[in-house]
């Protein structure tokens, strides 16, 4: 059983919610939803409960939910930083509970980090307050995956000039690691994880001419990397690494910052993208797009980055159960 969260009452989360239960409500994974039922009204059936175990009984004709209050109504659009505690303590709940063993995954809906600003919340998104729950402060890893692709943004959410000044040998080898322990426990690969490294340059600095960032730091990071015995390409060149032969090569692409591998993402995925965390002790997946405060209450929103995030959430908990011995194959 997987729980999600409220997300922002304001945006298109009530919605895709209501969806993604209309589409997985026949067929699972079965989930619980941790917020205030009256964000449901007239999108779905709600059961209301107070035990998580009751989710997998009711999920079939109606949406589980694990009830919050919010402090103001919510209007569609119009988010209200009165509401952030609500937000937060969605958040909180879901961790614990999966935590507690009570669930098996964490699913996170959209939230705005600009509403939940504030001392109980100083982190730049969900990735770092997610870590800080589960007590793995800077293990924490982002990886975009679609059916077509993999990728992990060494550096994130920082301006281009910061990343750059972000980048070491030491992060990207930091990264591939857990990259590589998160594909071989939770994705189920039948082989050791490949790793392709984007360079940083136009034609990864063509041996220096447009940059040195690849003879410092990359090339370093990568020959640590098969010292230490992992199977990785590079440092490859980002214009050309995202092409269909090159993607069959590899199994996730570490791309140096934010934009060079979310690009790529969305342009081949867009719509069934999935955020995973990985270096949690818990999984965690959610929906590769943000709160849409444009097209919340307009029957717009396209459930199905969300229904795609919990059908990976399920498959995920189920691989690393299976890896750790808790669950039979």
């Amino acid at each position: 059983m997987l729980v999600l969260t409220q997300g922002d009452p304001a945006g298109i989360a009530p919605e895709i919610t209501a969806k993604a239960w209309h589409a997985l409500r026949g067929q699972g994974p079965v989930f619980v939803w941790v917020g205030d039922p009256a964000l449901l009204e007239g999108l779905a059936p709600v059961s209301v409960i107070h035990d998580p175990a009751q989710a997998a009984a009711v999920f079939a004709h109606a949406v589980p939910v694990l009830p919050l209050s919010l402090a103001v109504p919510a209007v569609p659009g119009q988010p209200d930083r009165r509401n952030a505690p609500s937000i937060l303590e969605s958040i909180r709940r879901a961790v614990a509970l999966v935590q507690q063993g009570m669930a098996d995954a964490v699913v996170t809906n959209p939230i705005s980090k600009d509403v939940v600003q504030g001392p109980d919340f100083t982190h730049p998104g969900h990735t770092s307050f997610l870590a800080e729950l589960c007590g793995a402060e800077g293990r924490e890893v982002m990886m975009l995956a679609g059916p077509s692709l993999r990728v992990v943004p060494v550096t994130v959410h920082v301006a281009l000039r910061k990343a750059i000044e972000q980048l070491t040998a030491e992060r990207i080898v930091e990264t591939a690691r857990t990259v590589a322990a998160g594909l071989a426990r939770d994705f189920g690969l039948t082989h050791a994880p490949r790793l392709a490294v984007a360079g940083l340059n136009p034609h990864a600095g063509e041996n220096g001419l447009m940059g040195d960032e690849e003879q410092r730091i990359i090339i370093p990071a990568i020959e640590t990397l098969r010292a230490e015995g992992y199977e990785v390409a590079g440092p490859m060149p980002p214009d050309t690494m995202f092409t269909p032969q090159a993607r069959a090569a590899y199994d996730v692409a570490l791309c140096m910052y934010h934009d060079q591998g979310l690009i790529p993402l969305k342009t081949l995925d867009m719509a069934q993208g999935v955020n995973v965390t990985l270096g949690l002790p818990i999984v965690r997946t959610s929906p590769d797009h943000g709160t849409a405060f444009d097209r919340a209450g307009q029957n717009r929103a396209d459930p199905t980055s969300l229904v795609c995030a919990l059908q990976l959430a399920g498959r995920l908990a189920d691989n690393r159960q299976k890896a750790e011995g808790r669950k039979t194959a």
